[in-house]
């Protein structure tokens, strides 16, 4: 079974206190570059919340701080799914819908 996608969220920025806002279920995710729309990142995967709080965001300086003057300003948007294999089907068929887009429009 599969819900309909969040609204667009702003992505927290370490420092700030800001919160995730994510189902603590299996389903897809996608992350995307608030001003220009392209996609960052987009996954099916077991916990929603635990993979947008682990999705690697800007780079590590020498000292193992994150430098967050390169850190893009992102937005995320979830979808929540009854299993794992409810979540990879979904995103197999957008990955296909996106190509075949893509193909056609080239």
């Amino acid at each position: 079974m599969i819900s309909t996608w969040s609204e667009w969220k702003r992505y927290p920025r370490a420092g700030r206190g800001e919160n995730l806002e994510a189902p603590i279920s299996p389903g897809i995710y996608e992350v995307r570059i608030a001003g220009t729309g392209a996609l960052y990142s987009f996954g099916a995967v077991d916990n929603l919340a635990q993979a947008l709080a682990l999705l690697p965001v800007g780079s590590k300086s020498w000292f193992g701080r994150r430098d967050t003057s390169h850190v893009p300003d992102l937005e995320y948007r979830t979808c929540a799914t009854s299993t794992k294999a409810d979540a990879k089907a979904a995103a197999e068929r957008m990955i296909g819908r996106r190509e075949t887009y893509m193909s056609g429009a080239a």
